[in-house]
């Protein structure tokens, strides 16, 4: 990174090695900001611990669908109860959150995180211990119960701290976590479950997890500026509200969308690799290594870009491509290493653009006194659609031992169709956004 870059001036902080560190770290990352949105060594500090929490609970989702190859022949279970299980984690999480959504304004945002933080280190642990089919689901169920409003509590204390013009900037950031799970994590536990077992990852995530709960405690000071707009309702009074704002309702349809295409082809992208694109399991690494390498030095710069040029001109951007790259992706048959890693970059660097651009606007949306209830629900329904997503799409692909996936190419052109009505679902959501803070 360069010592211009990489100042590790402890004395300066004034926090200790710890912060400094980080602080260092993602100021590299992000790049030198212009001196109208710079940000303090403690904003950038916030920006490192949410980005190393995402990167715990995106490589807990992630490992999952490349661990498909191992965990179906070794549990002799069907794609449709792969896809089930995947199907639970999501369904948990999404009931969690909106029970959870009632009381996400009301407490110290701090305290909410370790609290779910802790209980998804647990049911990872679990996972890791599973020795049967329905052990492993159980534990997916408790894991998502809490994995699935760690999300929404960071989204909100990212909100809270950071204002939309530098929260592009801000999410492609955090967004690195989902290229640092890939060229990190994916790989790690690829090839410790193909030399100690598909349990090994979830131990290995579960090490990881712990160690970064043990820095958000002793170094993310207490997220209340909310608690200051609340109002004396009770907890149901508030989630009703929330659910019912009527402006609220066009970002929860949205988020219901966007979330279909990873639920739908990432759960079974590892199988139609081995079995169509016919490369080895052993070698299916270097696919996710090489995805993962784009997305990490990608995010930053994608973020940035949507500050730049708009958040929306972005997003659609992400969405067009995307499209033409799943038509072709899940419709491919015997390819050569080279191409099907080419394409599978130009698939991740589409997706990031999406999901930066989309997190970005949509997380300027609600009020205040709103927002851990906006992103609690709208987690949740990332999550239930996904669920869906998910179930749906292990009843329509198929598989005889042996044999290469079948009607993955439908999930493809049902991806591509909900990546669409996406761009539409969006340009209100921009509008609103941009009559409120008058961005653009």
């Amino acid at each position: 990174m360069g010592d211009a870059s990489f100042r590790c001036t402890w004395a300066r902080s004034g926090d200790g090695p710890t912060l400094a560190i980080v602080t260092a770290m993602t100021e590299a990352a992000m790049g030198a900001p212009a001196e109208t949105n710079s940000l303090t060594p403690y904003q950038k500090l916030v920006v490192g611990l949410v980005a190393f929490l995402q990167f715990s609970v995106v490589l807990d989702f992630m490992i999952v669908g490349p661990l498909g190859a191992l965990v179906m022949p070794a549990l002799s279970i069907s794609t449709r109860q792969f896809g089930l299980m995947v199907s639970a984690y999501a369904f948990s999480a999404g009931l969690s959150g909106i029970l959870a959504a009632g009381f996400a304004d009301r407490f110290d945002r701090k305290r909410m995180l370790l609290f779910f933080y802790g209980g998804f280190i647990l049911g990872t642990w679990l996972c890791g211990i599973a020795s049967s089919y329905p052990f492993l689901v159980g534990a997916r169920i408790l894991t998502g119960m809490f994995g699935g409003v760690v999300g929404s509590v960071a989204m909100a204390i990212i909100a809270d701290t950071f204002t939309i013009r530098v929260r592009g900037r801000v999410m492609g950031f955090v967004q690195t976590a989902f290229g640092a799970s890939q060229v990190l994590g994916v790989p790690l536990g690829l090839w410790l479950g193909n030399r100690l077992g598909w349990h090994a990852p979830f131990f290995m995530i579960a090490g990881v997890s712990a160690c970064v709960g043990v820095l958000i405690l002793a170094r993310l000071q207490p997220v209340t500026t909310h608690l200051s707009a609340q109002h004396a309702r009770s907890p149901l009074a508030h989630l009703r509200e929330t659910v019912g704002q009527g402006r609220y309702l066009g970002a929860f349809l949205a988020t219901m969308f966007l979330a279909t295409g990873g639920f739908m082809l990432m759960p079974f992208a590892s199988a139609f690799s081995v079995s169509n694109l016919k490369i080895p399991v052993e070698r299916l690494p270097l696919v996710y290594l090489a995805a993962g390498f784009s997305s990490l030095l990608g995010g930053p710069l994608l973020g940035r870009l949507s500050d730049r040029i708009g958040k929306y001109r972005l997003f659609c951007f992400g969405s067009l491509t995307a499209i033409v790259v799943v038509l072709v992706y899940s419709r491919l048959g015997e390819t050569p290493l080279a191409w099907a890693i080419c394409v599978t970059i130009l698939l991740f660097g589409a997706i990031n653009a999406r999901m930066i651009s989309s997190q970005a606007l949509i997380s300027a949306v609600p009020d205040p006194g709103d927002r851990g209830a906006f992103m609690a629900v709208n987690g949740s329904v990332a999550q239930l659609a996904g669920g869906v997503a998910a179930g749906v799409a292990g009843l329509i692909v198929s598989q005889r031992p042996g044999q290469p996936l079948v009607h993955y190419d439908v999930l493809g052109s049902a991806v591509a169709g909900a990546s669409l009505l996406t761009i539409a679902l969006m340009y209100p959501i921009y509008k609103q956004v941009s009559a409120k803070t008058a961005e653009d």
